[in-house]
């Protein structure tokens, strides 16, 4: 694994005209999640959450507007963001197929899953196909070591898995 060096300082951040909060998702959040927390940043997660779902992504102009929403700076909200490997700043394909690599699934063979999977696509770990169907990640630990070795395919947690059976569930989609 490598560094890469980003312009961060220097790099552009592309805005849309239309705001991802809209005035009906505002509204939305403001009576369905607001009232849930003792205070307004406890609802930042399933922001997040419902962001990451339209948008397959948290794009940083969407962070800047939920820290407006919410009363808190954007840097914590991308501190969120850059917390968990379940949020994105670019966007995923339409499926997302991760990998567990956590100790368990290390020792019942997950690397032999993952080049499979890795070779199948055509693509390397973090990585999405050209056509923008599949991204497929390699995360920490899904926290199902009953079922080493695992993944998530979209939402679905699937395992145990030989190399061949994690190929054919992503040959399912679509």
């Amino acid at each position: 694994m490598s560094w890469t060096v980003k312009p961060s300082r220097t790099q552009e951040i592309t805005k849309r005209t239309e705001p991802y909060l809209s005035d009906e998702a505002k509204a939305k959040y403001e009576k369905d999640l607001i009232p849930r927390y003792p205070e307004r940043r406890g609802a930042l997660l399933p922001i997040l959450h419902d962001l990451q779902h339209h948008e397959r992504c948290v794009p940083h102009q969407a962070m800047v507007e939920v820290a407006q929403f919410l009363n808190i700076t954007p840097g914590e909200v991308l501190d969120t963001v850059s917390f968990y490997e379940e949020f994105h700043v670019e966007p995923v394909g339409r499926h997302v197929v991760a990998v567990c690599q956590s100790v368990a699934c290390e020792a019942c063979g997950h690397a032999a899953v993952l080049d499979h999977l890795k070779d199948k696509l055509g693509i390397d770990e973090h990585e999405t196909t050209a056509d923008g169907k599949v991204t497929l990640l390699a995360l920490e630990c899904l926290g199902a070591c009953e079922k080493a070795p695992c993944m998530l395919r979209n939402d679905e947690l699937i395992g145990p898995l030989t190399p061949d059976q994690a190929a054919r569930l992503v040959d399912e989609l679509e």
